[in-house]
């Protein structure tokens, strides 16, 4: 089964007067996606291969090649200056596409300016819409399964995706966090990824794994963003409105990768916070308005899971509920003291009633089709 991921137009547009960024997580489908505009295997160089970082090094492109892949290029201390000067110097004959693993704008500060001369995009897992309409609900159930990464969905072998997985995690542990970051006791970090799956869903205490981990609060923090900057999970703050007392400070915690998550509740609410991330990301990467995916929650504990905002301006909000339950009255109180104007409560089942501005309970598969997400 071959699927053509969602930038894949994008890319091919902005090829003709930019050179293309692609950031994601390891094994998302970045190489694949790149490996589309070329030709043949002379147009693709990695960092990872030692002859290929030769000719990288020597600065020696062959500018006749038409495109050219970069890939872990940031691996490389010099790599600014050979994609800016190659860019400079060919931008008329040579098409260049840049991707890694980690995020691609920590490498960018410093050095000479690469403003201007590129468009960044960050490809995620697949997702219900990316996947067509046909079998929307049996797509659903085995994401929710497999997860969202190309190999092990299409595979749908539950043997395969254990040791896929466990080899994903040890290769972020032991080779990403490398070449990211100095980080002197890995045995201690991967304690902490073993503990982030299980605080998905809530908001996250640092408190509580710096006791658990023997560290200090910032040290956990610091991971945590190393751990962001690699592609391995993802923060979203809160959202808060003039007639609420809304928390302020802690952020909800969530994984590129759902399906590790053992609990259902949490791994539903994760595959929603994926699928709106994705859809933030698109927006933002395709037509330049600043999205943000935030949660509302009050000192009483009321919460709405997330709160969608464009240009700073809230314009949706979703709750997740793996039931078809009745609306929760905490959508009620948020609508009547906040200027969100809709508001979703997505589930699993087959229920749709209600409207977007009282709140509307609807399946999951249905909300995506309807607000289009990518």
């Amino acid at each position: 089964m071959k699927i053509t991921r969602y930038l894949q137009g994008m890319i091919g547009s902005d090829l003709r007067d930019k050179m293309v960024f692609i950031g994601g997580p390891r094994q998302v489908g970045k190489t694949t996606l790149a490996r589309e505009f070329i030709k043949n295997k002379d147009q693709y160089l990695t960092w990872d291969d030692l002859e290929d970082r030769k000719i990288i090094k020597s600065h020696q492109i062959d500018s006749k090649i038409g495109t050219v892949i970069f890939d872990e290029i940031h691996k490389y201390a010099r790599w600014r200056t050979l994609v800016k000067g190659l860019f400079d110097k060919y931008s008329d004959e040579l098409s260049i596409i840049v991707t890694g693993s980690a995020r691609l704008d920590h490498f960018r500060r410093g050095g000479d300016s690469l403003v201007g001369r590129y468009h960044y995009y960050r490809l995620h897992p697949l997702t219900i819409s990316e996947l067509g309409d046909v079998k929307a609900n049996q797509n659903l159930q085995q994401l929710l399964i497999f997860g969202g990464f190309p190999e092990p969905f299409l595979k749908k072998s539950e043997a395969f995706h254990r040791r896929w997985q466990r080899e994903r995690i040890n290769r972020v542990v032991y080779q990403d966090l490398r070449d990211l970051d100095t980080v002197k006791d890995l045995s201690k970090l991967e304690l902490l990824v073993d503990a982030l799956p299980s605080r998905v869903g809530s908001p996250l205490s640092i408190r509580s794994l710096q006791e658990d981990l023997e560290v200090s609060p910032n040290t956990v923090d610091r991971w945590i963003s190393v751990l962001e900057a690699i592609y391995y999970c993802y923060r979203i703050p809160p959202f808060g409105a003039p007639k609420i007392r809304a928390v302020k400070q802690a952020k909800k915690l969530y994984l590129w990768d759902w399906s590790e998550i053992q609990s259902a509740g949490p791994r539903f609410e994760n595959l929603v916070a994926g699928h709106l991330l994705k859809y933030c990301h698109f927006i933002e990467d395709t037509q330049g308005h600043r999205m943000e995916l935030r949660y509302i929650r009050d000192t009483n504990l009321r919460e709405v899971d997330f709160v969608v905002l464009k240009d700073k301006s809230p314009i949706f909000a979703v709750e997740c509920k793996s039931g078809e339950n009745a609306l929760s009255p905490h959508i009620r109180y948020f609508k009547e003291r906040t200027k969100i104007p809709k508001f979703y409560q997505v589930h699993l089942g087959a229920k749709d009633y209600g409207t977007p501005a009282d709140g509307r309970v609807l399946p999951f598969t249905t909300f995506c089709k309807e607000l289009n997400l990518v």
